[in-house]
């Protein structure tokens, strides 16, 4: 669980970042799951947009996202979800 502190850091470091992921009608697939692992395998911190053709509550998705092994919802605003997960190999991120 993240604290306070730790949150605020990763929205500071998440506030350049551009969504890459687009979640549309289709919904949360698991392929689109293993990818956004992947992604947060390499970077630690990305955005995921949220189309407003999708069916899902941005709530839903982000909780079927948190349900996954070391995925951290660090904020949903609007239509953007921050995820962070520690990566195994490319470690680049150092929470406070």
């Amino acid at each position: 669980m993240l604290t306070g502190k730790q949150k605020r850091f990763l929205r500071s470091n998440a506030n350049h970042l551009q969504p890459l992921f687009q979640i549309g009608k289709n919904g949360l697939t698991e392929a689109v799951i293993h990818q956004i692992e992947e992604a947060l395998e390499a970077k630690e911190l990305i955005k995921v947009n949220i189309l407003q053709n999708c069916d899902e509550d941005k709530n839903e998705i982000a909780g079927k996202l948190a349900e996954q092994d070391g995925i951290k919802v660090v904020q949903v605003i609007g239509n953007i979800i921050v995820l962070y997960k520690e990566s195994i190999e490319k470690k680049r991120i150092e929470l406070p």
